[in-house]
């Protein structure tokens, strides 16, 4: 069977292309055009067929949860719960990040669970298994590397973060630059990283990288280009290491691209604010706008237990400058696995952050909802004001729990209600009536 990205080629307007055109209100043929030149991606796959969504250019920024097992917490029933949180607090993709316990059990049962596009990362398993199998990680071989991509796919993985980019010239670059002041954070990357020097030999994701491809384009699941070198500090980000990465994963963008394999790349973690632009910038510039997967970007070190929020301010910034999927933080970020709660704050938060990059990234269609929003809390209209709230439910909750003797205003002003004393001054003044 064909990708999008080929059947986009051949002037096919795919039932998927279809539906995002619907959805993001633009004709079929822009989505069309824009999946033939590898600019938006549609995660797949023929064994499964999730929900439609669409990444990329033009389109809304979308939002990634991750959750998973660890070592310590193996719980199959609370993955799944987490699953079904971040799809009802409005996650648009879910990647099942397992590296506990059995890894095919929780797999399958969450892709089971939900209907959204599920991503993994499939080092994780390869080096679990080799673990067991050999009691070294470092024992992989590349036959049972390659047989558990294939397995992944066959059970439904709409896209697959696979570290192709790293190899010995990037570490290289990582050693002759002194290292790091955070480290390596990945923990794909530094497994690869630590296989590489352990046998002496190229990363055989990048060896092989027509092989990668051909089994994901068979189910036409999305390459998403893994940044196994990307910064956990922000005075680590654009260091020559993570540079190096990013340009051997645009490169192998656009030849994956060329073999009829929709592609992301994959981009930083921890990002200071005045780097957000020049990183997607250049990101788009050597890809030729492969659609751009950011991780965060959290834009702090400092406020552990608060890195929802250090990654939303990231987020909004990267959404503004042209990022396409953002991946959440949660508040357990750098200190515990999350739990239902934090996976629901994570997706809150980042969905929040992407809705106001895309008020700036698209300001003629992306601040209508914030105009009617304004008319409605000028006119003390709650109704309204809860239909257009993005989380409508915790809106209503607030205000319930404390509610007002007068219903038109709220407890935080009481009496003392602007809105409504101004509205007596200027009602017959009113702007936006016909909104």
């Amino acid at each position: 069977m064909q990708t999008q990205i080929e059947q986009a080629r051949q002037g096919v307007v795919t039932p998927q292309i279809a539906s995002v055109a619907l959805k993001e209100d633009l004709t079929s043929e822009y989505v069309r055009q824009m999946v033939a030149e590898g600019k938006i991606v549609i995660p797949w796959n023929h064994s499964r067929k999730p929900q439609v969504v669409g990444i990329g250019k033009g389109l809304s920024t979308k939002i990634n949860a991750s959750i998973g097992t660890s070592s310590d917490i193996i719980d199959y029933g609370a993955e799944v719960r987490k699953a079904l949180a971040a799809q009802e607090s409005g996650a648009d993709t879910l990647m099942e990040l397992s590296v506990g316990g059995d890894l095919d059990r929780v797999r399958r049962e969450v892709i089971a669970a939900v209907d959204l596009p599920v991503g993994n990362v499939p080092l994780y398993q390869a080096f679990c298994e080799a673990a067991r199998k050999y009691g070294d990680p470092n024992k992989l071989d590349e036959e049972m590397l390659f047989d558990i991509i294939e397995r992944q796919c066959a059970d439904g993985m709409s896209f697959m973060a696979v570290h192709c980019g790293i190899n010995l010239y990037t570490v290289e670059r990582l050693r002759k630059q002194g290292y790091r002041y955070g480290g390596l954070v990945s923990k794909g990357g530094v497994s690869m990283v630590a296989w590489m020097m352990a046998n002496n030999r190229e990363n055989p994701l990048y060896e092989h990288f027509d092989r990668v491809v051909a089994i994901l384009k068979k189910y036409d699941t999305v390459l998403s280009l893994g940044n196994g070198l990307r910064a956990g500090a922000i005075h680590d980000s654009s260091d020559r290491a993570q540079i190096q990465e990013l340009l051997i994963n645009c490169e192998l963008s656009e030849i994956g691209r060329d073999m009829g394999c929709q592609m992301l790349v994959e981009g930083p973690g921890h990002v200071p604010l005045d780097e957000i632009e020049g990183n997607i910038q250049l990101q788009k510039r050597m890809s030729g706008g492969a659609p751009y997967y950011m991780l965060g970007p959290i834009a702090t070190d400092v406020a552990p237990g608060f890195d929802h929020i250090t990654a939303a301010i990231g987020a909004a910034q990267s959404s503004r400058y042209g990022a396409d999927l953002i991946c959440y933080i949660t508040p357990a970020e750098h200190l515990a696995l999350p739990n239902e709660d934090d996976v629901r704050m994570g997706v809150k938060a980042a969905k929040i952050a992407a809705y106001i990059g895309d008020m700036n990234k698209y300001p003629e269609k992306g601040r209508r909802r914030d105009k009617k929003m304004s008319k409605a809390r000028r006119d003390l209209d709650w109704e309204k004001q809860f239909t257009l709230a993005l989380y409508p439910e915790d809106a209503r909750a607030i205000r319930a729990s404390r509610v007002p003797e007068d219903e038109d205003s709220c407890t935080m002003c009481g009496d003392f209600c602007a809105s409504r004393g101004a509205g007596k001054l200027f009602a017959g003044d009113l702007k936006g009536d016909k909104l």
